[in-house]
């Protein structure tokens, strides 16, 4: 159920983003385009659990800041997306989305309707944000492609390490069993 619409010269305002309906869709806009995705399914669910739950203890040990999920937003020149996770550093003032400092990490996790999009619009406009860090977790090959710019894209099946500027101590996934704790054998 991609949705993008671009209809001639026609391209969607954040105006009309924000007076869409709160459906149980996610309504995302990365330069005029509209992506509508429905609810995800369980097994993306699980993931983000798994995943959130290695993030949180790293960020916090860390002091690296916070982990945030949808309804949690990157707004940038006019396009607004709800990564499936993301790490940002905590302000403790309460400021509007388009100001929130970049995200240190996103984490998109695909599926058959967003996989063009992540690998695509989304993935350009993370790099035009200036994210350092962005992991697609893709649990049908059941590996992480780490894309750091100006690096090459890596995609990983072992092991990730993510060591973020600031950090003492890296973080070390072992990838088999991520998708084992989030998907079973």
């Amino acid at each position: 159920m991609h949705m993008a619409r671009k209809l001639g010269a026609f391209e969607w305002t954040l105006e009309e983003l924000h007076r869409l309906p709160d459906d149980g869709n996610k309504y995302e806009l990365v330069r005029g385009e509209l992506f509508v995705t429905p609810a995800p399914s369980a097994a993306h669910e699980r993931l983000a659990v798994v995943l959130t739950e290695i993030l949180t203890d790293y960020a916090r040990r860390e002091k690296l800041g916070r982990v945030f999920h949808p309804r949690a937003v990157v707004r940038f020149q006019g396009s607004e997306v709800e990564p499936d996770i993301m790490v940002r550093e905590w302000t403790t003032a309460p400021v509007d989305w388009a100001e929130q400092p970049v995200p240190i990490l996103v984490v998109e996790i695909l599926s058959d309707i967003t996989r063009r999009r992540d690998l695509g619009s989304k993935k350009d406009f993370y790099h035009d944000v200036g994210v350092p860090t962005y992991w697609i977790v893709d649990g049908d090959t059941r590996t992480i492609r780490t894309i750091q710019p100006p690096h090459e894209d890596v995609v990983r099946t072992d092991t990730l390490v993510w060591h973020p500027a600031g950090t003492a101590e890296p973080l070390t996934l072992d990838i088999p069993s991520v998708f084992r704790a989030a998907l079973g054998a």
